[in-house]
């Protein structure tokens, strides 16, 4: 194999181990199934979230606009 030939190698975003980008990799770019779900426990607790103004959810008739 050469230098040419080897797969882009990227940082687990929950361990920081080295994940090759490949397509038999299944969880990049996370490392295994257990820091994958970390990650999606993270963002369901909120512990994450995507920077910028909260959204206004609700309506001038105060139901949750969202969902109708």
């Amino acid at each position: 194999m050469t230098s040419t030939d080897k797969p882009l190698i990227v940082k687990c975003p929950t361990c920081l181990r080295p994940v090759p980008w490949t397509p038999e990799q299944e969880h990049k770019p996370f490392c295994c199934e257990r820091c994958k779900l970390i990650d999606l426990g993270e963002w369901a607790m909120e512990e994450k979230r995507i920077p910028g103004e909260a959204l206004e959810l609700e309506n001038d008739d105060g139901e949750d606009a969202f969902f109708h």
